[in-house]
């Protein structure tokens, strides 16, 4: 059977999965305007206040997952690894080569994906929680059965909420470990810089203001410049400076390797994550 492309005008998505990076992705494509929350679909199954917060935004929520593989045309699969398989398999017999199939999941790698869907016109994506802003960092690898105009769907769809690159899927793991776990990374170092905010004499507020738009400034200087960060971050060091005795302590403390060693532990509990 020839495969034919999704009609972008008109495709329905569902997501299997209602959890905090699906309600991620479905509110900032929605707020995004790329498509109606009336053509996006999910299903809560143990959990009502999940779909409390899709509704929330106009989603629709149905009774089960079959309904949402029923009713859409492309299909992004968001639970967790652990269950991925079993969720896939239950529904194969509704997977048919007309639904283009997408896996956020961590660590489960394309090969396994399309043998447990009964076919391999599969999308593997990797995003990030701020997808619900529209800055998203994502990366997706098409599988052997995805047309070019499945890629190009998916980069729309997942570019509207921030930016997507193409890569190899070995490197899956990786990415895991630095875009998909990161946010959490920075968080914690806005919460750090905060507190020390607060440990100097700043109210709280002021405090937790100063240090996320210091970090949202920060990081679009590196985008939007395209220096180095090592070469801007000589630009703000005077000798014997007050940066430099900030920087010295970080140093001391052994920042950069702290920040190293979490991408890698990331990325190796990734690959733990897969189906054995």
């Amino acid at each position: 059977m020839e495969i034919l492309p999704i009609s972008v005008d008109s495709y329905n998505l569902g997501f299997i999965g209602a959890g905090k990076m699906a309600e991620s992705i479905a509110k900032g494509i929605v707020q995004s305007g790329l498509l109606p929350a009336s053509r996006i679909s999910t299903a809560v199954h143990s959990n009502p206040s999940r779909g409390i917060a899709f509704g929330s935004f106009g989603v629709r929520v149905l009774p089960k997952n079959d309904n949402v593989v029923e009713e859409s045309d492309v299909i992004i699969f968001s639970v967790k690894p652990q269950v991925v398989k079993n969720v896939v398999l239950k529904l194969r017999p509704q997977l048919s080569t007309k639904k283009l199939l997408v896996s956020v999941a961590a660590g489960v790698k394309l090969q396994d994906l399309q043998e447990w869907a009964g076919h391999n016109r599969f999308i593997r994506v990797m995003p990030n929680t701020p997808a619900a802003v529209g800055e998203a960092a994502s990366v997706m690898s098409l599988g052997e059965g995805a047309l070019k105009e499945d890629g190009q769907l998916i980069a729309k769809l997942f570019g509207s909420v921030g930016k997507i690159w193409e890569a190899d899927e070995k490197l899956f793991d990786a990415i895991t470990g630095l875009s998909g776990s990161g946010p959490a990374y920075i968080f914690l170092a806005i919460e750090a810089l905060a507190d020390g905010g607060v440990a100097a004499g700043l109210p709280r507020e002021l405090a937790m203001g100063l240090a996320s738009q210091t970090v949202l400034g920060a990081a679009s200087m590196v985008s939007k410049t395209g220096k180095h960060p090592g070469q801007l971050k000589d630009d703000v060091t005077s000798p014997g400076g007050t940066t430099i005795a900030g920087i010295h302590e970080l140093e001391k403390g052994g920042l950069r390797g702290m920040f190293m060693n979490a991408v890698v532990a990331a990325a190796k509990r990734g690959q733990e994550l897969g189906p054995k």
